[in-house]
């Protein structure tokens, strides 16, 4: 029997929850030597090119799900480096692309938590990017796409 959360991504979780807890050794010298990279890779960018912030799109634009062939997003994320540094990073409205939201991703150096949401919040009133969420169609529901979905004979 096929787990629906093989079709999103969440067999790496399971995955993850079989090897063992977070006190494992091996887990603990791999976890530190990551973070120990993350934040030279940071602390190097910030202090060598005197940055106040790193900025770029979050992610790329959103893609529409696919339980046949599985998600196809391009790893065009910007969140993790931060993540593993323990670092500020925020993400505010950037604008849409095909009616789905993009988003602005803004990483601090280590304890600039106050300086990104005041640079986030000066974007935000600069830009009126955030609109109200609404709910699209489907795309199996809009006129012409069932010959789309139809079997092919």
């Amino acid at each position: 029997m096929l787990h629906e959360s093989a079709l999103f991504g969440q067999n790496i979780f399971i995955e993850s929850n079989a090897r063992g807890d977070l006190s494992d050794p091996v887990y603990i010298r791999a976890h530190d030597e990551l973070k120990r990279q993350a934040t030279a890779t940071l602390d190097d960018l910030f202090g060598h090119y005197r940055l106040d912030a790193l900025i770029r799109p979050t992610t790329e634009p959103a893609f529409r799900i696919d339980t046949v062939r599985g998600n196809s997003a391009g790893g065009g994320e910007f969140t993790g480096l931060a993540a593993v540094a323990g670092y500020p990073h925020l993400s505010v409205p950037m604008g849409y692309v095909n009616g789905l939201p993009l988003g602005l991703s803004i990483i601090g150096s280590a304890w600039s938590d106050a300086r990104m949401l005041a640079l986030g919040y000066a974007f935000e009133q600069a830009s009126h990017a955030r609109k109200a969420p609404n709910y699209l169609p489907s795309l199996e529901a809009t006129e012409g796409a069932g010959r789309a979905f139809s079997p092919v004979h």
